[in-house]
């Protein structure tokens, strides 16, 4: 068993290459194999977003505060409100961040196959990111 102390491993801010605008992300847990589980606490500020994505083994997010957006492909972004969970399947692109005037924050839980977890693909456009929620 491995306890890790809150604040023992730092968020950092996400990458300028997967992200637009500022997000903090707070590692959860990066599980050593057999096990696959990558688990992490994303902080979205106002009109924050992922880049395009997939997941080989698909993806889970809980929002725990705030209201995001979540998009996929050639369809409206939906709203995500605090305590909605979405399940997004393997090899689906999509997107996900803060809806324009509001944080949002979030567990996203994802496994790794082979010690592979997302492919990132482009930045979402802001005519995408800004089309009224579906």
């Amino acid at each position: 068993m491995d306890l890790f102390p809150a604040g023992s491993r730092p968020a950092r801010q996400g990458d300028p290459n997967w992200f637009t605008g500022r997000v903090w992300l707070d590692p959860i847990m990066v599980a050593t194999a057999p096990a696959r589980n990558r688990s992490i606490r994303a902080i979205f500020e106002p009109g924050a977003r992922t880049a395009w994505h997939s997941h080989p083994l698909g993806q889970t997010l809980y929002v725990i505060s705030g209201t995001g957006l979540i998009g996929v492909r050639d369809a409206p972004p939906q709203l995500m409100r605090a305590g909605d969970t979405v399940w997004i399947p393997p090899g689906e692109e999509h997107w996900h961040g803060a809806a324009p005037n509001a944080v949002m924050e979030h567990i996203a839980i994802q496994e790794a196959e082979s010690g592979f977890v997302t492919t990132w693909m482009e930045f979402v456009a802001d005519e995408e990111y800004l089309m009224p929620p579906g």
